[in-house]
């Protein structure tokens, strides 16, 4: 039996002083997210859990990148109860540790409109007054890379293994073995593990979720991932296209509402043929509509649009179907309480408190406003020729990070939901990615251009 080293009821201060003291637990540490979503963390002794739990713990928000300025920058962190978690690699050592995740705050107590975390809570609010929890399900791919004897990684894979296959081609079981070990200590209930399609690529599945508990899980699961393959000399990443010629890292999120008066799943409907409510359908449509809204947070890097070009099952074009992987959204075979929409254009690089937040919000948009979902298409788009494309209205998602700030910036949905702290700072980050990008001169263009010219 696998120990669990978290609250398993009525998390409270005082259940967690309980395992602190069985634990021997002597660090904790309070962790949050920047803009882009990479976790930072404060570290306190446990003898501070008190003072830390009353959000009395300070740190100097000028030096997170898009958070606050020089003169108004003493930020406060207030760790969320429900998130503590001993760190199983810890507990055999002589310095077990555990950690909180926290949003943060102003001096006097208020959220500060910089942190994602709250950003997420603030649409889950919104939702909640139009009577919907938000549930998400996301599924995280990543690379596991060899690494050389300085400990950096380099381009060759840790495994030759393809999809669904098993050791001993699968080398990386023992990797995720060890990754579910931990991840269940950790509170997770995991669904599924295996080898993707490429070389080296992995997915390990884990329970769906409200949607802050969710972007929460994502957070702690690149975060244990990164830690346990680093264990076994292996680099872990999330970088959602590695190689050309290769199918690139997903992170396929899994969103449902469900309706808190009638006690039910909003996407079920028993009188459609699809077995999906109207709710459903305009929240599909709401998805399609502004697809542009969000794209640039779902998919935030240069590298993210090298994997959404066809004929690797990252979706390309701007379309739904029931069960048609080449569209942007899908719905699941299952039904019920289980009923959900599936949209396969994030990858794992997003920070996944601002792409919930995104998704969820475009969706309900387009409840909001009742929008009318286009027809479903059945086909195979990667097959399709321009003109049958066309026919069918069928738009194209981004091509780049460019036109993706572009459509961000465009769309008022951005900044109505991440508020105009983050979507200003987020603006100029991209903005500097891109021409960073645009003014490097790269490999490609050595090898094509220096002899030829």
């Amino acid at each position: 039996m696998l120990k669990t080293y978290v609250p398993s009821t009525n998390t409270n201060l005082e259940s967690i002083r309980e395992i602190i003291e069985k634990n021997d637990v002597e660090l904790l540490h309070l962790q949050f997210v920047d803009i882009e979503g990479l976790l930072k963390n404060v570290t306190v002794t446990s003898e501070q859990l008190e003072d830390a739990a009353a959000g009395q713990m300070m740190f100097d928000g000028s030096s997170i990148h898009g958070f606050s300025t020089i003169n108004q920058s003493d930020l406060y962190l207030q760790p969320d109860l429900n998130t503590f978690a001993v760190l199983p690699w810890t507990v055999e050592s002589d310095c077990p540790q555990a950690r909180f995740i926290c949003f943060i705050t102003y001096p006097d107590g208020t959220p500060f409109e910089g942190d994602p975390r709250f950003a997420l809570k603030r649409t889950a609010d919104y939702a909640a007054k139009l009577g919907y929890a938000i549930s998400v399900g996301p599924e995280l791919e990543f690379f596991l890379f060899e690494t050389d004897n300085n400990g950096e990684p380099i381009m060759t894979t840790q495994d030759q293994g393809g999809y669904f296959e098993t050791s001993p081609r699968d080398d990386g079981e023992k990797v995720r073995i060890k990754i579910y070990q931990t991840l269940r200590r950790m509170g997770f209930t995991i669904e599924a593990s295996h080898h993707e399609v490429a070389t080296g690529q992995h997915e390990i599945n884990f329970k769906f979720q409200d949607a802050l508990s969710s972007a929460d899980a994502a957070t702690t699961y690149k975060w244990v991932v990164k830690t346990v393959a680093q264990s076994f000399g292996y680099h872990a990443s999330f970088m959602p296209k590695p190689f050309g010629g290769a199918n690139g890292s997903g992170m396929h999120t899994n969103i449902s509402l469900f309706d808190t008066e009638a006690e039910s799943n909003a996407f079920y409907g028993t009188t459609d043929d699809k077995e999906l409510s109207t709710t459903a359908y305009q929240f599909i449509a709401g998805l399609l509509n502004n697809v542009g809204a969000f794209t640039a947070v779902t998919n935030p890097l240069v590298n993210s649009y090298k994997r959404l070009v066809p004929g690797y099952e990252a979706p390309c074009y701007i379309a739904w179907s029931a069960s048609n992987r080449s569209a942007l959204i899908r719905i699941p075979a299952t039904r019920g309480g289980g009923t959900r929409v599936e949209i396969r254009c994030p990858d794992p690089s997003a920070n996944p408190y601002l792409a919930f937040a995104m998704i969820a919000a475009a969706g309900l948009d387009g409840i909001e406003n009742g929008l009318t979902a286009p027809e479903e298409v059945t086909d195979d788009i990667f097959s399709m020729d321009d003109a049958s494309i066309n026919a069918k209205n069928i738009d194209h998602l981004p091509t780049s990070l460019e036109k993706a700030v572009d459509a961000f910036e465009a769309n008022g949905l951005g900044e109505d939901i991440l508020g105009s702290h983050i979507f200003n700072e987020y603006l100029k980050l991209k903005r500097e990615e891109w021409d960073s990008f645009r003014t490097t001169v790269h490999d490609w263009e050595i090898s094509q251009y220096q002899r030829k010219f």
